[in-house]
């Protein structure tokens, strides 16, 4: 298959379907361009903060960005790009732009306190405490990641120069993201002068980084990471979160740029098996693996958590809520074809002398893994308009931390709201010293990455299982959420039944057989180990469990006749 030809099929679909499905959402839910937005509602300047649709979009886009459809390349690239195809239109672009117009639309409330508006009280604990531990273990898989793609020194002990320049470049972007956000502040500058001062400030930045690279241990950047995701977690958005996430935006989309340009000079061929079969090698099924494992790029419920905690309360026009709900997802779409080309020419592009014997070497080693193989890929695309390829694997480096550490320092801030709303109490309620104590910001963050640190100790490849089926879980109790919110409030969400009944199957289907290998484990092969088995053993009887008693209520929710659904919302808040 030639990858130039793929990825502008996948260009193409993805435009239509922002133009025609996207507006047709639109059309269908209603918007209300006049509307006073949540963020000039409740402007605190730290989480309700109006910005332009670029801000916003960038806030979402760096949060979102992944790259997984590379782990599920093990059944052949054909079926990571239809289910991105698939996926990303229908399911993840329509769930991301759900949760951010209903938040918008319900006065910046989250998830959790919509599901308490229309399901009731006992379905937004639920919901908080199920989003609070998954947090949980999207910091610890992503914390371990960006410390091992940072850390300064490979096996034998020697100083790795990509993981050095990438770390200068990483410690830069937070002191000049605080700067840049004080600057903007100050002046008000916005617009294409804003966007030329950002580009400068990355252009600095990686050159500076590179000339100056620093060196240290896993350890060491682990302590960092936490250090920095509490700053991030707390400080009012504008500071520091914001404009890391628009300067890292205009990074990400000039890799996209560059290597789509690339692919276009090279014109690669696919030369991985477009079909490898239901079952892989390594014993694992085509379903649910291939939907358990592409989640950016074609439905994540973590990306409902940045739409409807983070993002609702920036937008200051509801016309912008397509560009960045809808929108950035099929940017992301986008951005997960390009690694299924990339990694799937990879021999092609070694035989065409675009890989270096060195870069050869790193992608097709044993130990490679799915990002390294994307970096490596991407290094040689652009090193074919003379850009030196150390350079270039020192950018993707930071490239590869950077799509994790934004979504880690996204999440921080999740995680800290959830857990301030599981404990929160209505307002006619008096709020005694203990839940006052716990709904502080900087205690609710202390404790949510002190629960992080702990499960990262055993290290990303132990949690990443957990994740991928607590991500799509939550995908899945999302979608049935913002189904009631549609049919309570008068608009159509039948879009919504087939992409929340398939999620709910996928992701039992996945936690059910992961319980069944652990007890296997644990009660006739032997091998049972508590600090991991037994963690995920708890972590995925107890999400399964929440998860169902959600999706139950909501249901339940779902069914009712419509008068019934708003007498009890009406008794709810009364």
């Amino acid at each position: 298959m030639n990858g130039l030809l793929l990825l502008a099929i996948a260009a193409a679909l993805l435009l239509t379907a922002y133009l025609v499905y996207g507006r047709y959402l639109v059309k269908t839910w209603g918007i209300d361009p006049k509307a006073k937005t949540p963020a000039y509602e409740k402007e605190d300047g730290v989480d309700y903060v109006p910005s332009n649709k670029w801000e916003v979009f960038g806030h979402q886009f760096s949060s979102i960005a992944g790259a997984g459809p590379v782990l599920a390349m093990v059944f052949g690239w054909l079926p990571a790009f239809l289910w991105v195809m698939v996926g990303g239109i229908f399911f993840g672009a329509v769930q991301d732009f759900g949760a951010l117009y209903a938040s918008v639309k319900s006065h910046g409330k989250s998830m959790g306190q919509i599901i308490e508006t229309y399901i009731g009280k006992t379905g937004r604990k639920l919901f908080f405490l199920f989003c609070w531990l998954f947090t949980l273990l999207v910091i610890a898989a992503f914390a371990d990641m960006v410390a091992g793609s940072l850390n300064g020194y490979n096996a034998t002990g020697a100083q790795s120069l990509p993981s050095g320049a990438a770390s200068s470049i990483t410690i830069l972007y937070v002191f000049v993201a605080i700067a840049f956000g004080f600057f903007l502040k100050k002046t008000g500058l916005s617009g294409w002068k804003q966007a030329v001062l950002g580009i400068a400030l990355i252009v600095a930045m990686l050159a500076l980084g590179i000339a100056f690279p620093v060196y240290f241990t896993k350890q060491t950047w682990v302590y960092l990471v936490f250090v920095y995701i509490f700053f991030a977690s707390v400080t009012p958005i504008w500071v520091l979160k914001q404009p890391r996430d628009y300067l890292t935006t205009f990074l990400f989309i000039g890799m996209i740029v560059a290597a789509v340009v690339g692919v276009f000079v090279s014109n690669p061929t696919i030369t991985s098996p477009a079909f490898t079969g239901f079952k892989s090698a390594t014993g694992s099924y085509i379903f649910p693996t291939l939907f358990v494992t592409v989640a950016c790029g074609a439905v994540s419920g973590f990306h409902s958590l940045v739409s409807s905690e983070t993002s609702s309360k920036q937008i200051r026009n509801e016309s912008d809520m397509l560009q960045v709900g809808y929108g950035s997802m099929l940017l992301e779409s986008l951005l997960a074809v390009l690694v299924i080309v990339v990694v799937g020419s990879l021999t092609s592009l070694a035989s065409k002398g675009v890989l270096n014997e060195t870069l050869s070497s790193m992608a097709f080693a044993d130990t490679a893994t799915p990002f390294i193989k994307f970096s490596v890929g991407v290094t040689g695309l652009i090193s074919q308009f003379g850009f030196p390829q150390e350079w270039g694997l020192c950018i993707m480096t930071m490239f590869v931390s950077a799509l994790a550490l934004t979504s880690l320092d996204a999440v921080a801030r999740i995680g800290r709201l959830s857990f301030q709303e599981l404990f929160e109490v209505n307002e006619e309620a008096e709020t005694n010293s203990v839940i006052a104590f716990l709904t502080n910001k900087y205690v609710a963050t202390l404790i949510t990455l002190a629960g992080g640190y702990l499960l990262s100790l055993g290290g990303y490849l132990n949690i990443w299982p957990l994740f991928g089926s607590a991500n799509q879980l939550l995908a899945a109790m999302v979608l049935v959420s913002l189904s009631v919110f549609l049919k309570v409030t008068g608009r159509k969400g039948y879009m919504l039944y087939v992409p929340m009944v398939m999620m709910l199957v996928v992701t039992m289907t996945s936690l059910g057989m992961s319980v069944y290998n652990i007890c296997l484990k644990l009660f006739v092969t032997g091998g049972f180990v508590f600090m991991t088995d037994g963690l995920q053993l708890f972590f995925a009887v107890l999400l399964m469990a929440l998860g169902l008693m959600i999706f139950i209520g909501s249901g339940k929710k779902l069914v009712q006749p419509v008068e019934k659904a708003k007498l009890q919302e009406q008794e709810q808040n009364a």
